[in-house]
Protein backbone atom coordinates (compact mmCIF):
# COMPACT_ATOMS: atom_id res chain seq x y z
CA UNK A 1 0.00 0.00 0.00
CA UNK A 2 1.55 3.47 -0.93
CA UNK A 3 2.08 5.88 2.04
CA UNK A 4 0.24 9.10 2.08
CA UNK A 5 -0.42 9.53 5.34
CA UNK A 6 1.92 9.61 7.72
CA UNK A 7 1.67 9.57 12.12
CA UNK A 8 4.64 11.04 14.09
CA UNK A 9 4.70 10.88 17.69
CA UNK A 10 6.15 13.43 19.89
CA UNK A 11 5.95 17.58 18.87
CA UNK A 12 9.29 18.29 20.38
CA UNK A 13 12.26 19.29 18.34
CA UNK A 14 12.65 15.73 16.16
CA UNK A 15 9.24 15.00 16.10
CA UNK A 16 8.78 18.53 14.43
CA UNK A 17 11.45 18.50 11.90
CA UNK A 18 10.10 15.39 10.33
CA UNK A 19 6.83 16.41 10.49
CA UNK A 20 7.80 19.76 8.25
CA UNK A 21 9.86 17.27 5.80
CA UNK A 22 7.08 15.19 5.21
CA UNK A 23 4.45 18.17 5.15
CA UNK A 24 6.98 20.14 2.40
CA UNK A 25 7.17 16.73 0.53
CA UNK A 26 3.29 16.79 0.38
CA UNK A 27 2.46 13.52 2.65
CA UNK A 28 -0.50 14.43 5.18
CA UNK A 29 0.84 14.20 8.54
CA UNK A 30 -1.01 13.42 12.29
CA UNK A 31 1.44 15.42 14.81
CA UNK A 32 0.41 13.93 18.41
CA UNK A 33 1.60 14.46 21.33
CA UNK A 34 0.34 13.75 25.25
CA UNK A 35 0.32 17.60 25.47
CA UNK A 36 -1.59 20.15 24.03
CA UNK A 37 0.43 22.97 25.06
CA UNK A 38 3.66 20.80 23.38
CA UNK A 39 1.26 20.78 20.10
CA UNK A 40 0.31 24.64 20.34
CA UNK A 41 4.33 25.57 20.66
CA UNK A 42 5.36 22.84 17.85
CA UNK A 43 2.72 24.71 15.56
CA UNK A 44 3.77 28.41 16.35
CA UNK A 45 7.17 27.38 16.00
CA UNK A 46 6.07 25.74 12.34
CA UNK A 47 4.45 29.10 11.38
CA UNK A 48 7.40 30.69 12.15
CA UNK A 49 9.79 28.65 10.53
CA UNK A 50 8.17 28.68 7.79
CA UNK A 51 7.79 32.67 7.45
CA UNK A 52 11.53 32.96 7.84
CA UNK A 53 11.86 30.40 4.67
CA UNK A 54 9.02 33.33 2.80
CA UNK A 55 11.56 36.22 4.11
CA UNK A 56 14.32 34.28 2.05
CA UNK A 57 12.09 33.61 -0.97
CA UNK A 58 12.68 30.04 0.16
CA UNK A 59 8.70 29.28 0.01
CA UNK A 60 5.67 31.40 -0.88
CA UNK A 61 2.67 32.11 1.35
CA UNK A 62 0.54 30.02 -0.71
CA UNK A 63 3.34 26.87 -0.17
CA UNK A 64 2.99 27.70 3.81
CA UNK A 65 -0.75 27.55 3.46
CA UNK A 66 -0.36 24.21 1.80
CA UNK A 67 2.45 22.99 3.92
CA UNK A 68 0.60 23.64 7.35
CA UNK A 69 -2.98 22.23 5.70
CA UNK A 70 -1.17 19.25 5.44
CA UNK A 71 -0.79 18.94 9.04
CA UNK A 72 -3.17 18.00 11.95
CA UNK A 73 -1.87 18.62 15.43
CA UNK A 74 -3.24 16.88 18.09
CA UNK A 75 -3.17 15.40 21.41
CA UNK A 76 -5.88 12.39 20.15
CA UNK A 77 -4.11 9.19 18.75
CA UNK A 78 -6.72 8.19 17.70
CA UNK A 79 -6.61 9.71 14.96
CA UNK A 80 -3.78 7.96 14.13
CA UNK A 81 -6.05 4.66 13.06
CA UNK A 82 -5.94 5.70 9.57
CA UNK A 83 -2.29 6.38 8.65
CA UNK A 84 -0.22 4.78 6.58
CA UNK A 85 3.07 4.81 8.71
CA UNK A 86 4.58 5.92 11.94
CA UNK A 87 6.98 8.21 13.44
CA UNK A 88 7.87 8.14 17.31
CA UNK A 89 9.89 10.92 18.44
CA UNK A 90 9.04 10.70 21.98
CA UNK A 91 11.69 10.54 25.23
CA UNK A 92 14.40 8.06 25.45
CA UNK A 93 12.63 5.72 27.84
CA UNK A 94 12.47 2.24 27.15
CA UNK A 95 9.25 1.88 29.04
CA UNK A 96 7.58 4.92 27.75
CA UNK A 97 8.37 3.91 24.29
CA UNK A 98 7.02 0.08 25.16
CA UNK A 99 4.05 1.36 26.56
CA UNK A 100 3.35 3.53 23.95
CA UNK A 101 3.95 0.96 21.08
CA UNK A 102 1.96 -1.09 22.38
CA UNK A 103 -1.24 1.20 22.46
CA UNK A 104 -0.43 2.55 19.08
CA UNK A 105 -0.26 -1.59 18.40
CA UNK A 106 -4.55 -1.65 18.39
CA UNK A 107 -5.04 1.43 16.99
CA UNK A 108 -3.00 1.32 13.87
CA UNK A 109 -3.57 -0.79 10.97
CA UNK A 110 -2.11 -4.57 10.91
CA UNK A 111 -0.08 -3.56 7.67
CA UNK A 112 1.38 -0.42 9.31
CA UNK A 113 4.95 0.16 9.69
CA UNK A 114 5.74 1.43 13.34
CA UNK A 115 9.33 3.42 13.07
CA UNK A 116 11.12 4.11 16.62
CA UNK A 117 13.78 7.40 16.35
CA UNK A 118 16.08 6.29 19.28
CA UNK A 119 19.38 6.80 19.65
CA UNK A 120 20.43 4.17 22.39
CA UNK A 121 17.60 1.67 22.91
CA UNK A 122 17.51 -1.91 21.64
CA UNK A 123 14.84 -1.74 18.76
CA UNK A 124 14.46 -5.23 19.26
CA UNK A 125 13.15 -4.81 22.77
CA UNK A 126 10.91 -2.42 21.88
CA UNK A 127 8.98 -4.05 19.14
CA UNK A 128 8.75 -7.00 21.79
CA UNK A 129 5.88 -4.98 23.36
CA UNK A 130 3.83 -5.04 19.93
CA UNK A 131 2.27 -7.74 17.53
CA UNK A 132 4.31 -6.65 14.58
CA UNK A 133 7.83 -7.19 14.91
CA UNK A 134 8.16 -7.76 11.14
CA UNK A 135 7.13 -4.46 10.70
CA UNK A 136 9.49 -2.45 13.22
CA UNK A 137 12.29 -0.71 12.29
CA UNK A 138 14.77 2.23 13.40
CA UNK A 139 15.04 5.14 11.65
CA UNK A 140 17.42 7.85 13.38
CA UNK A 141 17.15 10.93 11.82
CA UNK A 142 20.19 13.28 12.47
CA UNK A 143 19.49 17.31 14.12
CA UNK A 144 18.28 19.28 12.66
CA UNK A 145 16.19 17.00 10.90
CA UNK A 146 15.13 19.72 7.78
CA UNK A 147 18.45 20.61 6.89
CA UNK A 148 20.65 16.82 7.50
CA UNK A 149 20.26 14.67 4.77
CA UNK A 150 21.35 11.29 7.20
CA UNK A 151 18.80 8.76 8.01
CA UNK A 152 20.34 5.58 10.61
CA UNK A 153 17.77 2.63 9.23
CA UNK A 154 18.21 0.07 12.22
CA UNK A 155 16.85 -3.44 11.60
CA UNK A 156 15.77 -5.58 15.13
CA UNK A 157 15.94 -9.02 14.75
CA UNK A 158 12.42 -9.49 13.36
CA UNK A 159 12.83 -6.74 11.05
CA UNK A 160 11.63 -7.79 7.56
CA UNK A 161 13.63 -7.56 4.16
CA UNK A 162 10.17 -5.88 3.16
CA UNK A 163 9.80 -3.26 5.99
CA UNK A 164 13.18 -2.74 5.48
CA UNK A 165 13.06 -2.12 1.48
CA UNK A 166 9.65 -0.07 2.37
CA UNK A 167 11.59 2.19 4.73
CA UNK A 168 14.62 3.21 2.74
CA UNK A 169 12.91 4.09 -0.16
CA UNK A 170 10.48 5.77 2.03
CA UNK A 171 13.48 7.69 3.24
CA UNK A 172 14.72 8.33 0.00
CA UNK A 173 11.13 10.15 -1.15
CA UNK A 174 11.38 12.50 1.77
CA UNK A 175 14.91 13.46 0.58
CA UNK A 176 17.14 11.62 2.94
CA UNK A 177 19.97 9.21 2.34
CA UNK A 178 19.37 6.19 4.19
CA UNK A 179 22.28 3.72 5.72
CA UNK A 180 22.19 0.52 6.88
CA UNK A 181 23.40 0.23 10.66
CA UNK A 182 23.07 -2.66 12.86
CA UNK A 183 21.45 -2.77 15.98
CA UNK A 184 24.35 -1.14 19.24
CA UNK A 185 23.61 1.75 21.53
CA UNK A 186 24.12 4.85 19.43
CA UNK A 187 24.65 3.19 16.02
CA UNK A 188 27.12 6.09 13.92
CA UNK A 189 26.53 9.50 14.60
CA UNK A 190 25.58 9.43 18.40
CA UNK A 191 27.95 7.35 19.25
CA UNK A 192 30.45 9.60 17.93
CA UNK A 193 29.03 12.97 18.83
CA UNK A 194 28.45 12.39 22.14
CA UNK A 195 31.93 12.65 23.29
CA UNK A 196 32.60 15.75 21.74
CA UNK A 197 29.48 17.22 23.54
CA UNK A 198 30.66 15.87 26.66
CA UNK A 199 34.52 17.41 26.20
CA UNK A 200 33.05 20.76 24.96
CA UNK A 201 31.38 21.12 28.65
CA UNK A 202 34.35 19.90 30.25
CA UNK A 203 36.22 22.60 28.75
CA UNK A 204 33.69 25.18 29.96
CA UNK A 205 33.89 23.66 33.61
CA UNK A 206 38.16 23.30 33.82
CA UNK A 207 38.52 26.84 32.37
CA UNK A 208 40.02 26.35 29.19
CA UNK A 209 37.52 28.31 27.00
CA UNK A 210 33.93 30.21 27.82
CA UNK A 211 30.95 28.09 26.50
CA UNK A 212 31.26 30.86 23.45
CA UNK A 213 34.81 30.76 22.54
CA UNK A 214 34.61 26.90 22.22
CA UNK A 215 31.94 26.47 19.97
CA UNK A 216 33.34 29.81 17.73
CA UNK A 217 36.70 27.41 17.88
CA UNK A 218 34.76 24.68 16.16
CA UNK A 219 32.31 26.49 14.02
CA UNK A 220 35.30 28.60 12.58
CA UNK A 221 38.01 25.68 12.68
CA UNK A 222 36.41 22.49 11.38
CA UNK A 223 32.99 24.39 9.77
CA UNK A 224 30.32 23.05 12.09
CA UNK A 225 27.14 25.14 11.38
CA UNK A 226 26.57 25.05 15.17
CA UNK A 227 29.06 24.74 17.86
CA UNK A 228 28.65 21.31 19.80
CA UNK A 229 27.34 23.44 22.89
CA UNK A 230 24.43 25.15 21.48
CA UNK A 231 24.35 22.02 19.47
CA UNK A 232 23.82 20.25 22.78
CA UNK A 233 21.23 23.28 23.63
CA UNK A 234 18.92 22.75 20.60
CA UNK A 235 19.26 18.75 21.11
CA UNK A 236 17.78 19.22 24.04
CA UNK A 237 19.80 18.74 27.48
CA UNK A 238 18.06 16.35 29.29
CA UNK A 239 18.14 14.23 25.76
CA UNK A 240 21.86 14.50 25.99
CA UNK A 241 22.31 13.28 29.61
CA UNK A 242 19.70 10.20 29.19
CA UNK A 243 21.64 9.35 26.10
CA UNK A 244 24.69 10.01 27.28
CA UNK A 245 23.66 7.62 30.58
CA UNK A 246 22.43 5.13 28.57
CA UNK A 247 25.56 4.72 26.53
CA UNK A 248 28.22 4.97 29.55
CA UNK A 249 25.72 2.15 30.91
CA UNK A 250 25.75 0.11 28.24
CA UNK A 251 29.75 0.78 27.50
CA UNK A 252 31.17 1.49 30.50
CA UNK A 253 33.61 4.22 28.99
CA UNK A 254 34.58 7.25 30.76
CA UNK A 255 34.28 9.20 27.39
CA UNK A 256 30.21 8.81 28.09
CA UNK A 257 30.43 9.98 31.85
CA UNK A 258 28.24 12.35 32.09
CA UNK A 259 30.25 16.29 32.68
CA UNK A 260 29.45 17.47 36.12
CA UNK A 261 27.84 20.86 34.13
CA UNK A 262 25.36 19.08 32.09
CA UNK A 263 23.87 17.27 35.47
CA UNK A 264 23.93 20.75 37.13
CA UNK A 265 21.90 22.46 33.97
CA UNK A 266 19.47 19.58 33.97
CA UNK A 267 18.44 19.50 37.47
CA UNK A 268 18.40 23.26 37.66
CA UNK A 269 15.98 23.00 34.72
CA UNK A 270 17.86 24.95 32.09
CA UNK A 271 17.04 22.25 29.25
CA UNK A 272 18.52 24.21 26.10
CA UNK A 273 16.36 25.96 23.79
CA UNK A 274 13.05 24.24 24.72
CA UNK A 275 13.47 26.16 28.08
CA UNK A 276 14.95 28.99 26.48
CA UNK A 277 18.46 28.25 28.72
CA UNK A 278 21.00 26.22 28.86
CA UNK A 279 24.71 27.26 27.88
CA UNK A 280 23.03 29.82 26.14
CA UNK A 281 20.01 32.23 26.00
CA UNK A 282 17.20 31.54 23.26
CA UNK A 283 13.65 33.22 22.67
CA UNK A 284 10.33 31.64 22.31
CA UNK A 285 10.52 30.74 19.00
CA UNK A 286 14.38 29.48 19.33
CA UNK A 287 16.60 32.15 17.95
CA UNK A 288 19.63 32.51 19.97
CA UNK A 289 19.95 35.68 22.28
CA UNK A 290 23.23 37.25 22.17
Amino acid sequence: MPIRKVGVIGAGVMGLGITQVLAERGFEVVLVDKDETNIEKAKQHLIHLLDKKIQKWGITEVEKKIILSKIIFTTDKSLLSDVDFIFETVDEILEVKKTLFSELDNICRPDVIFATNTSTLSITEIAAATNRASKFIGLNFTHPVVERQLVQIIRGLKTSDDTYNISKKFVEKIGKTGIQVYEAPGYVTVRLILPLLNDAMNLVVEGVASAEDVDKAMKLGFDFPYGPLEMADRMGLDAVLRVTEGLYKEYGDVKYRPALILRKLVRAGHLGEKTGEGFFKYNEVGERIN
